[in-house]
């Protein structure tokens, strides 16, 4: 978007000079287009956009013709006429060559079935997701770098944070889609109801057509207020007043419009018992505060409740970082969360190719008692030499070392480089 600088064009640029069809996929509205454009300006390319009638009435009457020729060519939001795709596979069987095409789109591949048809095998995925703290600030950061070059203990420095319950609780609550950071309060507000709106009338209608579409805006909302946690999809069911099965299968549309995010168990057991069951992320943490009426002052009350929905969407608002910084590197096998019967667990997992990990604890509070620590503990004595490192992000001023490859991080580091 303009007025910011975002990591992922560099890395779109760069893929290009290694693949023949680049596919863009993210949230509406987060900046998307304005990649396809300069990406576009970048390669010399024209941009196909699907968003307007004349030209989807175009593609449907001679697709072929549209596609065709040497120069790249970029499609935005391609899922509204996914037949375009036989017309890039044709090109593809033909022309091979790196940057050929770049497509955008709102929804995500694994719901759009042409994609694997057409696709499989001559596609990258790129994720174009809500700014990162970092963007939004204009810093350049580093933290899941640093911990995937199994440098973990450079992110112990002598200098504190500055960032005070306040400041977090605003950055929380106003979350990462470029519209709504240029917006006060109130128009914010509006914002993010009006985006609701439209991506589940737009947005999960071109995906699916549903039978009770007015149970969604419920099962979102519900999703909300469990944001960080569990995931229950019976209680998630009965919430929004539908059964298992349904909610089950709403709960994959709304992934697929990427307003929610299951964040997957991790496979490998390692000995223990573990759950198998997926964590509930709000694909942007303002959005999720805003579904559950939550303002910045209250979420820095002292109350337990504000404490609680302080800590659920503290989660949400710090995974969301961490997945923002893994998407833009090479290297990442899997993101997971990781739990144990016996309650022990890691707030997320990285896992690299070669199989080592590195583990994240979040924790909303200014202490991180030695009992906060024993999920860490436990999955480092498990993965042994293939744990690179575990950190425990907190609220708190200062970071250190606490055992063996284990450290204490304010959570401010996410966005402020370490070097």
């Amino acid at each position: 978007m303009p007025g910011y600088e975002r990591r992922v064009h560099d890395l779109a640029l760069a893929r290009l000079e290694e693949e023949p069809l680049l596919l863009l996929q993210g949230p509406r509205t987060v900046g998307k287009t304005y990649l396809l454009h300069q990406l576009a300006e970048a390669r010399g390319g024209e941009v196909i956009d699907l968003d307007d009638s004349p030209t989807r009435d175009a593609v449907r009457t001679d697709a072929a013709t549209l596609v065709s020729g040497s120069g790249p060519i970029f499609i935005d939001e391609y899922q509204h006429e996914p037949a375009v795709l036989a017309a890039v596979k044709a090109e593809l069987n033909n022309d091979l060559r790196p940057g050929r095409f770049v497509l955008a789109g709102s929804t995500r591949s694994t719901a759009v079935p042409e994609v694997a048809e057409y696709l499989a095998g001559r596609v990258s995925f790129l994720a174009v997701l809500p700014l990162s703290q970092g963007e939004i600030e204009g810093a350049r950061e580093n933290f899941v770098e640093t911990l995937m070059l199994g440098e973990p203990r450079s992110l112990v420095t002598n200098k504190r944070s500055e960032t005070s319950r306040v400041e977090y609780a605003r950055r929380i609550t106003t979350g990462g889609m470029p519209i709504a950071l240029a917006r006060n309060e109130p128009a914010r507000r509006r914002w993010f109801d009006e985006y609701v709106e439209l991506v589940l009338e737009r947005g999960v209608m071109e995906v699916s057509k549903l039978r009770q579409r007015r149970q969604l805006p419920a099962l979102l909302r519900h999703l909300a207020s469990q944001t960080g946690q569990l995931l229950n999809i019976t209680v998630t069911a009965e919430a929004a007043v539908l059964d298992r099965h349904t909610a089950a299968d709403y709960l994959e549309l709304l992934e697929s419009v990427f307003l929610v995010r299951q964040l997957p168990a991790w496979g490998r057991t390692l000995g223990a018992r573990t759950t198998g069951t997926p964590k509930v992320h709000l694909v942007d943490s303002g959005l999720a505060a805003r579904l559950l009426r939550l303002t910045p002052e209250h979420l820095a009350r002292r109350d337990a409740t504000a404490l609680s929905e302080f800590g659920h969407l503290m989660e949400t608002f710090v995974v969301g970082e961490l997945i923002k910084q893994a998407s833009w590197l090479d290297g990442i096998a899997g993101l997971h969360h990781w739990r144990t019967y016996d309650g022990e667990e890691v707030d997320l997992l990285i896992e690299r190719d070669d199989g080592c990990v590195v583990a994240i604890e979040v924790k909303s509070g200014t202490r991180v008692p030695g009992e906060d620590l024993r999920g860490l503990e436990r999955l480092r004595d498990l993965a042994g030499a293939g744990f690179i490192g575990g950190v425990a992000l907190y609220t708190g001023e200062r970071s250190y070392a606490v055992g063996d490859r284990l450290f204490v991080v304010p959570i401010d580091r996410l966005w402020k480089p370490t070097r």
